[in-house]
């Protein structure tokens, strides 16, 4: 059973399919490695010709005029402007630029001003809740001390009641007395 292509109208030669894959494949590549390979060829292209100038090195100075400069690639006379350095307009922006830096430290100056203030506020304030503690531990020390002293008053008293009551219990036994006979002749005279 071999099918006949020539009956639909549409031929098939595979050497015409292989090269039409291979075209497609090239673009397909091409594509996608075109545009890195582009920017690869110009930076070399670009360095290449940026070595090979001969144009001396640019010897001014730059430095003093921090707020004027351009940044490479935005303008093409930068170099030129700055070799024309203008003394006027340099000063100026000297001048504008201390003035800049003389408000900024004023600026700080008040702000640290203003913190030791606050802080010695805050230290005035620590010592007066200090002294006030201390008042209050002071006062409670006294009176600790004032009753560890009343204690020991009262139990040196106690002991010498003690010893009292003792020596009158001893007296009082040698004489006769009893204990139990005593407290129901109280009970007898109370009722």
């Amino acid at each position: 059973m071999a099918t006949n292509h020539s009956d639909s109208g549409i031929s098939c030669n595979p050497a015409l399919l292989k090269v039409g894959l291979g075209v497609v494949a090239l673009c397909i590549a091409g594509y996608i490695l075109g545009p890195p390979l582009y920017w690869h060829l110009i930076e070399g292209l670009a360095a290449v010709k940026h070595s090979s100038s001969t144009c001396a090195p640019c010897v001014c100075d730059c430095s003093s005029q921090p707020l004027l400069s351009i940044p490479e690639g935005l303008s093409n006379s930068s170099i030129e402007d700055c070799a024309k350095h203008d003394p006027e307009v340099s000063g100026d922006t000297e001048k504008n630029f201390a003035d800049l830096l003389s408000e900024e430290l004023k600026l700080r100056e008040a702000e640290a001003l203003e913190n030791q203030q606050r802080a010695d506020m805050a230290l005035l304030e620590a010592k007066k809740i200090a002294s006030q503690y201390q008042k209050e531990a002071d006062k409670c020390n006294s009176g600790m001390e004032t009753c560890e002293e009343a204690r020991e008053k009262a139990d040196t008293t106690l002991a010498a009641q003690k010893k009292l009551t003792a020596l009158w219990e001893l007296r009082a036994r040698q004489k006769g007395w009893k204990e139990g006979v005593a407290k129901s002749q109280r009970n007898v005279q109370t009722a």
